[in-house]
């Protein structure tokens, strides 16, 4: 089969297309013929040893994707021949080789149907992104659940994969939405989604015009991809028992970050993580995302979809920025 070969951690911009030899099925395995794939950010990330997983070179990326079952363990029961599947989430394109290749091998436990009513496009990037907004939302409360309604949350890069899953999200548990983006057309395209304000993150009185914009409230959670130079200023929207949940770092390490400002609004920030999810888990996670994107009669957002022999191409175009997921188109 063909597949984009990673061999060291120089970056995806070493990526090597070749053929290997097909996949066989282990214990609990099916065999998925790759339709489409879905491109992460952290996918670069572990190309350049920025992530914590230290898979055997030659190592295949791509942790989303749709596909058709082709081959299967004989110990498989909940999926058929024949059946096109989303890939949920677990070690596809982390230990494992992932979906940036025509065939993949991935347990059967992590597979998904297609909702009723969605493309093909929309289920192959959604889960990842999708699973890690719903934990960033729902992680300050134990049980797990959806911040208040009338709560106030502010998403910074939300024109990306996660971004535009939590502006959507946070519209299903009705949140006010603040959405940070650099670009006009993309802020227009998320007012479009739901977001209540968009804002420049640029803007020399970002804070001001934030607290402004929602007073007398302040910003009770935060879904923050950037980090950077903006978390300080992100950490100052915050009101009392005020939220960060981290999921990217595309701005950087954060300077001269003062802990003393999360002291008197007893502020608290935490990671996420989806590997945490059990198969169980993420599966009624997946069930409540669908559940409320098709009550808001929203379906993922789709940047764009590049050929398969243009991965390194769909890699740059992820890196200036898209609008929602950037996808490989795999299956001729």
């Amino acid at each position: 089969m063909r597949a984009w070969l990673l061999d060291s951690y120089e970056g995806v911009e070493k990526l090597r297309f070749d053929e290997v030899a097909d996949p066989q099925p282990g214990p609990g395995q099916v065999i998925v013929r790759i339709i489409l794939a879905a491109l992460n950010p952290a996918d670069a990330f572990l190309a350049q040893a920025q992530y914590p997983a230290r898979p055997t070179f030659p190592h295949i990326l791509g942790r989303d994707g749709v596909g058709e079952v082709v081959a299967l363990a004989p110990d498989v029961q909940n999926v058929k021949l024949g059946d096109i599947v989303g890939i949920l989430r677990g070690d596809t394109g982390v230990e494992a080789w992932g979906t940036l290749a025509e065939k993949t091998a991935v347990d059967a436990a992590h597979l998904i149907p297609i909702p009723t009513g969605w493309s093909y496009e929309e289920i192959a990037g959604a889960p990842l992104v999708y699973l890690t907004a719903w934990q960033a939302l729902t992680q300050w409360s134990e049980p797990a659940a959806a911040p208040a309604t009338g709560s106030v949350l502010l998403v910074t890069g939300a024109s990306g994969g996660v971004g535009s899953a939590a502006v959507l999200l946070g519209k299903s548990m009705g949140l006010t939405v603040i959405a940070l983006t650099r670009s006009a057309e993309k802020g227009a395209q998320l007012k479009q989604l739901g977001a209540d304000f968009v804002f420049d993150p640029a803007e020399k009185t970002l804070r001001k015009s934030i607290l402004a914009a929602i007073a007398p409230k302040r910003v009770d959670v935060v879904v923050d991809s950037v980090g950077g130079a903006l978390f300080n200023e992100i950490v100052n929207t915050l009101g009392y028992a005020g939220r960060i949940s981290v999921v990217g770092r595309s701005g950087g390490t954060v300077p001269e970050f003062n802990t003393a400002s999360l002291f008197f609004r007893r502020n608290r920030i935490g990671g996420v993580t989806v590997g945490d999810y059990t198969p169980e888990q993420a599966k009624d996670a997946w069930q409540q995302i669908v559940d409320r994107l098709n009550t808001l009669g929203k379906r993922p957002v789709v940047d764009g979809v590049f050929a398969f022999v243009d991965v390194k191409k769909a890699f740059a175009r992820l890196a200036e920025g898209p609008m929602g997921k950037v996808l490989v188109k795999v299956a001729h």
